[in-house]
This record gives structure tokens, sequence and C-alpha cells, in this order.
């Protein structure tokens, strides 16, 4: 299936990215546009998922923008890519399940790049690094289309994480690529890119 890759190399707003998202959505529900895959990233911005709640705001002078997605609230920072979604399932596999195990085996595959374990927790989605979440997946599915997508933390300033508890988790248990091997990543969309498009040709 014909998937458009879109990279975008300066940061996009989270509102204006959602709006470009959830058009998509409406239109590969009509047959009407391809795929999606975006990698990107968002100026400073806290998200909360549908599962959130006020008690997992710590700094309430902060601002929470509410979406769609599933999960609680999380950060969005320079240095973290975004990788989105939207993937017609209806043409694929209707599995949820497979879907989440490809997202969480491209992200294992890329920090492996950076000599970076990742592993899968059963009890909580995202991907760990000696007990520290590296990344996270948040995923919505309408009418078998399923968008959004995942974070991964390369160089971001994990301290904006203490203004929240995000996805419902101790915020000192969050790291970065950086944080783990002090190494300086650039360049890494065509990585990325290469290893999400591979594995999602398997759904």
């Amino acid at each position: 299936m014909s998937i458009e890759i879109k990279i975008s190399k300066r940061r996009i707003s989270y509102k204006i990215a959602m709006k470009h998202l959830l058009k998509r959505v409406e239109q590969v529900k009509k047959n009407k546009d391809k795929e999606l895959l975006w990698i990107l990233e968002h100026p400073l911005t806290y998200t909360a998922g549908i599962r959130s709640n006020n008690k997992e705001i710590i700094d309430k002078k902060i601002k929470i923008i509410n979406t769609n997605r599933g999960g609680k609230i999380t950060l969005h920072n320079p240095g973290q890519k975004i990788i989105y979604f939207v993937l017609n399932l209806n043409k694929r596999k209707k599995d949820i399940r497979k879907l989440i195990y490809v997202i969480e085996k491209s992200i294992i595959e890329f920090l492996k790049i950076y000599k970076i374990n990742g592993k899968k927790d059963e009890k909580n989605i995202g991907i760990w690094v000696n007990k520290k979440k590296i990344a996270a997946i948040g995923l919505r599915i309408s009418k078998w289309i399923a968008y959004h997508g995942c974070s991964i933390n390369i160089s971001n300033n994990l301290d904006q994480y203490l203004k929240i508890i995000p996805c419902g988790l101790d915020n000192q248990k969050i790291t970065s690529i950086y944080n783990e091997n002090g190494v300086i990543v650039k360049n890494i969309e065509k990585k990325l890119r290469n290893i999400f498009i591979k594995n999602i040709s398997k759904i």
C-alpha cells in the first residue's frame, strides 16, 4: 500500500499537527488519500489523553491540551521525535495488538543503532531502558483507521517532565538517548523512516 512520508524540519505546533492529522484520517476513511507516516518535533507542549486526570498535573500553571488519543498526560518538547501515523487497518490486518507490536519493535530496532537495549513492559505500554521510559505510544482507532503514534526521547530537556506525572509514572523515571549514552544524535529521520516503513509493511 502507498504511504505518504512527511519529514518536517521545523517544529510544528501540536494543534496544527492535529488539524492535518484529523483531516487525513477523514480522507483515508473515504479512500480519497494515502496513508501517512509523519516525523516531526513539537515545541514545548503538554497533552492529556482520554485516561488522564488533574491529579497528574503538578505545576498548575502549565497549559494542557486535551486530545483524543489513548493514555494520560505527557510532554512533547524539542529534542523529542514524534512519529505520527494514519493507517487503514481495513486494508491491512484488523489487529490493534499487532500494530502496537510493530511500533514497539520499530522503536527497539532504532534504539539498537545507538547501543541502547530498549524493552517492552507487560503492564505499561511504551519502551523502557533500565526501568526508565524512553518512548511513549498513544493511539486511537476510528472505523479501523489507526492514528496518532509514538514519541522517542532523543536529547530533550527531561526536567520539563517534573511538572507532570507523565503517563501516570514517577516523573524521575524518564530517560532519553542522550541521557543514556551521552551521544548527540543527528539526522535520524531517514533511519526512523526506513525502520517504521519496513515493519508497517508487515501489518
